[in-house]
């Protein structure tokens, strides 16, 4: 079968090869599942620089979002037959052909949504949600409140906008380019700014969403945080973290770092059902669509990288891995 392969860490356009892969039968309470579409998404491709070796086991096939069909299923499964479509989570995976997942981590996809949508429901909403909690949990209610929200230009960034406008907080997209700006300005509700290493807006903020981290991220907690406020970050575009010295200098501000996959191992069936069940929804609602700039062939990795890495690529990318 067709698949992707990681035997090394490093540059992802360099490292991530096109293999032949084994198509090995489902064991039990495993199924199959012949995959239609996997996204790229930036936590696909920094375990691949080493940035988690620790805790990334080579070799591995990378990709953690996308659905598919299945196909097979092994012994003692009774919830999910042949034919179903799912979106398999838990695990990286999902740049092949064919995927093996326990029948517990694959998630039902209703029949009105779409490919891209499917390919694109878990991820990014589920971050968004979660992070929303999280503002709640140190607020209770967003009534009012200043979040500031980093590379807000990105799919999640005006997913996070249009979540905060809906709390009736005061939602600040922070982007880097004046074209960003523009169309996020034209999408979204809240107010936008521009701001990078050497232009740090003035703002007063009571909570930052942050997917930059490195010195931006310090910047803007030093000079934009109220009192008593809260960062949260989720990502590190920058491939730097958020220095100690500044984390150090405000006590007065919670920290904390969301990642998914932490939330998704802990927080049980019924609450990952729950969330998806929010996903849908905002599927078709559009507050979680994310605008597709296009789909390669996964025998085409190489240009579908390359275009990943491209500073004006508009929109985010999906793999077919049938072709």
């Amino acid at each position: 079968m067709r698949s992707t392969l990681v035997r090394q860490f490093g540059d992802p356009r360099q490292v991530i090869a096109l293999v032949d892969g084994e198509r090995v039968a489902p064991g039990p309470g495993e199924v199959e599942v012949a995959l239609s579409l996997a996204a790229i998404n930036p936590s696909d491709l920094i375990p691949v620089t080493g940035a988690y070796s620790a805790r990334t086991t080579l070799p591995f096939v990378p990709g953690f979002e996308g659905f598919g069909t299945v196909t097979r299923v092994g012994g003692g499964v009774t919830s999910l037959k042949p034919g179903d479509r799912v979106v398999p989570i838990g695990a990286s995976g999902l740049w092949q052909e064919y995927l093996l997942r326990p029948a517990e981590w694959c998630f039902t996809l209703p029949d009105d949504i779409s490919e891209t949508d499917a390919a694109t429901c878990y991820v990014n909403p589920l971050t968004a949600l979660q992070l929303i909690e999280a503002l709640r949990a140190h607020f209770g209610a967003l009534d009012r409140r200043r979040i500031g929200v980093t590379a807000a230009g990105s799919a999640i960034g005006g997913m996070l906008m249009k979540l905060l406008a809906g709390e009736g907080a005061k939602a600040i997209g922070i982007v880097r380019r004046q074209r960003s700006a523009e169309r996020l300005a034209s999408e979204v509700p809240g107010h936008v700014v521009l701001g990078d290493e050497s232009r740090i807006p003035e703002l007063r903020l009571d909570a930052i969403i942050d997917a930059v981290g490195g010195p931006f991220a310090g910047d803007l907690i030093l000079r934009t945080l109220e009192p008593g406020g809260a960062f949260i970050q989720y990502g590190a575009l920058s491939g730097v973290p958020v220095s100690h010295a500044v984390i150090q200098s405000r006590p007065d501000i919670r920290f904390s770092f969301l990642w998914l996959r932490t939330w998704v191992h802990s927080a049980g069936r019924l609450a990952i059902e729950a969330a998806f069940a929010k996903s849908f929804d905002g599927l078709r609602t559009g507050l979680f669509s994310s605008r597709i700039a296009e789909i390669y062939p996964l025998s085409q990795l190489g240009a579908a990288l390359a275009h990943q890495a491209d500073a004006g690529r508009d929109g985010k990318l999906l793999l077919d891995p049938r072709c």
